[in-house]
């Protein structure tokens, strides 16, 4: 028998973060998708902090439509909040999910409002 799904997001996220890390210049885009949420932060990985983060859950997103358009809005809130933090490029972490989907939707609306990666 297989990998679970989880045991397989998991496999890829490792392979992942082996390559991928976030310095103050660069800092990672990091992405976490829930069943019902999504979250996503601009982590600075050599001080081991997290400089913005937003998700589906902060009340000044507009939790009505489907999930694909609420992880939109999450996308443009965290590119608003990285550029007033003066932050220009990231580095995207897509947490071992497929680029497809609500996560597709939040990298596309950040790319959008700016941010580079």
């Amino acid at each position: 028998m297989g990998l679970s799904k989880t045991d397989r997001r998991l496999r890829i996220r490792r392979r992942i973060r082996k390559i991928s890390s976030g310095t103050a210049a660069r800092p990672r885009l990091s992405v976490y998708r829930s069943n019902k949420e999504i979250y996503a932060q601009v982590i600075d990985d050599v001080k081991g902090t997290t400089i913005v983060a937003a998700s589906s859950r902060d009340k000044e997103i507009d939790s009505k439509g489907t999930k694909t358009e609420i992880a939109g809005a999450v996308g443009k809130a965290i590119a608003e909040k990285a550029k007033k933090a003066g932050i220009e490029a990231v580095a995207f972490d897509r947490g071992g999910n497929l680029y497809h989907g609500r996560v597709k939707s939040l990298a596309e609306s950040a790319r959008e409002a700016g941010l580079k990666f």
